[in-house]
């Protein structure tokens, strides 16, 4: 694994909706950083009940758990409080300055739009009820995930396509060497 460290400055400067920054809580403990799509997206509302199923045994493992959007605070608390993820930390970044800090790419085509994304977004959208919708944010930003200590990336997954469905407890494990795929 490939370990790498973000410079101080950039985690002093992601402050939360608590009020604390990024450097301050991940040097408390492991912090599961979770950068995630626009709110519009299937994924993203599939990705927030994910993290919804998981949350209590993450924060059982020591692990903290923040969350990186593209929105207004307003709005993100709407969108968390629906999937019971509002207790969170989370972190509004409209300009996507943190996303490019942690090296998460726009989108190409194929992560966009491939055929695997649209066979995904009808199961996510009309079979388990996430729906579709226009975005809230950047359509085209990647999603990815980081577990951090102090300002050293652990862990990481970077989504191939828009999609992928990464396992958060393992994400959240330090005892597992790699990173699981995606990275």
């Amino acid at each position: 694994m490939n370990y790498r460290t973000i410079p101080v400055s950039t985690l002093k400067k992601m402050t939360t909706n608590k009020g604390d920054d990024l450097y301050y809580i991940a040097g408390q403990k492991p912090t599961l950083v979770v950068f995630l799509r626009n709110f519009g997206c299937m994924f993203c509302r599939e990705a927030m009940e994910d993290i919804s199923k998981v949350k209590t045994e993450i924060l059982e493992k020591g692990v903290e758990i923040v969350l990186v959007h593209m929105s207004e605070q307003e709005t993100a608390e709407k969108f968390l409080k629906k999937f019971k993820i509002d207790d969170l930390s989370h972190i509004s970044d409209p300009s996507t300055e943190f996303y490019q800090a942690f090296g998460i790419m726009k989108g190409t085509f194929n992560q966009l739009f491939g055929l695997h994304n649209w066979m995904r977004g009808f199961d996510a959208a009309f079979v388990k009820g996430h729906g579709v919708s226009v975005p809230i944010g950047d359509g085209f930003q990647m999603p990815g995930i980081f577990l951090i200590s102090g300002n050293t990336i652990e862990k990481s997954y970077v989504h191939k396509s828009i999609s992928d469905r990464p396992n958060y407890l393992d994400l959240a494990d330090l005892s597992l060497k790699e990173s699981p795929a995606g990275e």
